[in-house]
């Protein structure tokens, strides 16, 4: 039996402030852990904690070669929570909760 992701979990990993930096960072494509590391002011292992729910569940990508870790976003997985939330109003709740860690 296969697990499965819980919704709103993944929602507070996304629109954590500093997740949320990470995600963007991986808009333009693939990045090495220690780039995001230095982006965003923390380890590399705390870059990975942070994303590990996102990596269990392939939100996230983790690849390693060469002893360089490298993470990839999987937008369209991640998008569809929002867009596949059961009603308007959940995504509605998502927009603005991670409006509210921009502002």
């Amino acid at each position: 039996m296969s697990e499965t992701f819980e919704r709103e979990k993944v929602i507070d990993c996304m629109f954590d402030s500093v997740t949320s930096s990470i995600l963007s960072e991986l808009e333009d494509g693939p990045k090495q852990c220690s780039d995001l590391a230095k982006q965003v002011s923390i380890s590399e292992s705390e870059v990975l904690d942070r994303l590990s729910y996102l990596i269990k569940f392939d939100f996230i990508i983790k690849s390693s070669e060469n002893d360089q870790c490298t993470l990839s976003a999987n937008f369209e997985k991640l998008s569809t929570i929002i867009e596949e939330g059961g009603n308007f109003d959940d995504a509605i709740d998502g927009l603005e909760k991670m409006d509210s860690y921009l502002n």
